[in-house]
């Protein structure tokens, strides 16, 4: 980067700079909130999300929705795709789900490892349960090959949903913990094939 002699700036100079030091805050904004492999939110941006959409929700009293996703077998896949292949699953994942959400404020990050949440503002038992089947449907529509699960010759999802109204006290983990509760169900669905 270029230095300026203070003396010789003027408001014009002073105003371009001042635009390239916003444009440049802007990238490290979206970088920090990002996740490097699939370019969904990440973690931070996730849980940042959930307790403004709750304190949102308990002001609204309107529904709350969280879907839980995780990559069946994964490690499975890892071990015979190897660890590139297993990136470029997440990837095709993580875009179709991006793809299934249409709202602005929907949001799908990378929980971690292989797994994905959906935040759904105002969206009750029924329209979380539609999307999740979205969802569903457009995981096993990429046919991304998976020779190791036990459920499917293709890349599978399970899926774990909940929805709340927040109440003044309620915390954001109650709603992970309900979606996680369905998912671990779900989970076990699949391991016994009684799905």
């Amino acid at each position: 980067m270029r230095t300026y002699n203070v003396r010789i700036l003027t408001p014009k100079i002073i105003l371009f700079l001042i635009l390239i030091l916003h444009k440049e805050n802007q990238k490290l904004r979206r970088l920090v909130n990002i996740d490097g492999l699939t370019q969904i939110a990440n973690r931070r941006r996730f849980d940042q999300c959930l307790i403004q959409e709750c304190k949102r929700a308990y002001r609204s009293q309107k529904p709350l929705s969280l879907i839980m996703c995780d990559v069946d077998y994964f490690k499975n896949y890892n071990n015979i795709y190897g660890h590139l292949g297993g990136d470029e699953c997440l990837r095709q994942i993580a875009q179709a789900i991006h793809r299934i959400l249409k709202r602005p404020a929907d949001l799908v990050a990378r929980y971690g490892g292989e797994e994905f949440a959906v935040i759904l503002p105002e969206t009750d038992r029924k329209g979380v349960k539609q999307v999740a089947k979205a969802i569903q449907m457009e995981i096993q529509g990429l046919h991304i090959s998976h020779a190791a699960s036990k459920v499917s010759k293709y890349v599978t999802l399970s899926l774990g949903v909940a929805t709340m109204i927040p109440v003044e006290k309620t915390s954001p983990l109650a709603l992970i913990s309900e979606a996680d509760r369905a998912l671990y169900q779900a989970k076990n669905k699949r391991v016994s094939g009684s799905n």
